[in-house]
C-alpha cells in the first residue's frame, strides 16, 4: 500500500467517525430493513385469496354454488362455481380490467376464453379437480398475468 493509499484510508477513516458521531444509523434500522425485505409481498399474497360468501370449509365441501374473489390490488377475478346436472360444473366470472387471456388449469389440460366488454367470462363443463385461473391483463405500458392459488371444484 502506497503512501498515497494510506493517507486517503485514514481520511476515509476520520470521515466515517464524523458521520457516526454526527448521523449515526438508527439502531433499529437493521431489523426493519430485514423485516421490510421479507413482508414485501405478503399483503398481496394474503389479499389473493378472499371466499366470498361461503365459510372456508365449503370449497372442498358439498356446496351447490360457491363463489370466490381473487385479487393482486389491482386487479380482480370474482369466480361463481355452479354444480351442473351431470355432476360437472359451471363457471362465471368477472374481471374488473380488460384481459387477453383468461385461462382455466387442470393439471395439463388447459382451458382458453376471453371476457366481454363488462368483463364477464364462463367455463362450462368443468371436471371436479383442482383449478387455477391465470389472466393475462395489461395495466398501463406492463403486461401482467394474475394466477390465483389453486382450488378445489
Amino acid at each position: 500500500m502506497s503512501a498515497h493509499d494510506r493517507e486517503d484510508a485514514a481520511l476515509f477513516a476520520q470521515l466515517r467517525s464524523l458521520w457516526r458521531d454526527v448521523d449515526p444509523v438508527p439502531a433499529t434500522l437493521i431489523d426493519r430493513m430485514i423485516a421490510a425485505v421479507a413482508t414485501e409481498g405478503l399483503s398481496q399474497e394474503y389479499a389473493l385469496l378472499t371466499l366470498v360468501e361461503q365459510p372456508l370449509g365449503l370449497v372442498r365441501g358439498e356446496a351447490d354454488a360457491l363463489t370466490l374473489q381473487f385479487s393482486d390490488g389491482t386487479t380482480s377475478i370474482l369466480l361463481h362455481v355452479t354444480q351442473t346436472a351431470g355432476g360437472r360444473h359451471r363457471v362465471d366470472g368477472w374481471v374488473d380490467t380488460s384481459a387477453a387471456v383468461i385461462d382455466l388449469v387442470q393439471g395439463e389440460r388447459t382451458r382458453s376464453t376471453t371476457s366481454s366488454e363488462t368483463g364477464r367470462f364462463v367455463f362450462d363443463d368443468v371436471p371436479h379437480g383442482l383449478t387455477l385461473v391465470r389472466l393475462a391483463t395489461t395495466v398501463g405500458d406492463e403486461d401482467r398475468i394474475l394466477t390465483t392459488p389453486q382450488f378445489e371444484l
